[in-house]
């Protein structure tokens, strides 16, 4: 067994942060590329004309899915040290309301955000700082959110779990799920911009 290589001690802290660095520089250069830096881009998936965004992030979580099943099938990847975040229902799903109102007003995730800041692009820079002071505002109201914020946990839990399904069966049932997608992807676009023009 030899990854990750920082569960096993093949480097500290210190390194983990200085590798953080080219990782983060060429995720955005590739979001960028994507062009993910463009709210007008962004926002187009929501009227179903550009779906960019859903096809290279889900092939994203599909490679990176697929890479973590065949290391881990020939025992390159111990996946029980690969950390699964706890699962908060409520609070998650509350999370993932304001993060979905707040893509749809100002047309940036956090990443592309920083992306569009980046490169520029003074939306970036006001979405930016009304993340910053999200992120400030929730630190102080913590105290009083903490009990909500740790309610309804089921723990580190995946989709195998919740389905009762072999890792296998879980990842062919998720690729397929990716390839109907990006058919339906296809046909959406196609649909909605003919209506758009």
């Amino acid at each position: 067994m030899n990854a990750p290589l920082y569960q096993f001690g093949l480097f500290g802290n210190d390194t983990a942060l200085l590798l953080a660095v080219p990782i983060g520089i060429g995720f955005g250069f590739f979001l960028e590329q994507a062009g993910f830096g463009s709210s007008v881009k962004l926002a187009q998936q929501f009227y179903l004309r550009d779906l960019t965004v859903f096809k290279v992030m889900f092939t994203a979580i599909v490679t990176a899915m697929l890479g973590l099943f065949w290391l881990s099938w020939i025992g390159f990847v111990d996946l029980s040290l690969v950390r699964v975040l706890p699962t908060y229902l409520v609070p998650q799903f509350a999370g993932g309301l304001v993060f979905g109102v707040g893509f749809v007003m100002g047309g940036y995730c956090p990443g592309t955000c920083c992306v569009a800041a980046v490169t520029g692009k003074m939306d970036g820079w006001i979405n930016l700082t009304g993340m910053f002071a999200g992120i400030f505002l929730f630190g102080e109201l913590f105290p009083f959110l903490e009990a909500w914020y740790s309610s309804t946990p089921m723990g580190e839990i995946t989709l195998s779990q919740v389905f009762n399904l072999s890792q296998g069966t879980t990842v062919l049932l998720i690729v397929l799920a990716a390839i109907a997608g990006f058919y339906g992807a296809e046909k959406l676009e196609a649909r909605f911009r003919s209506v758009g023009s």
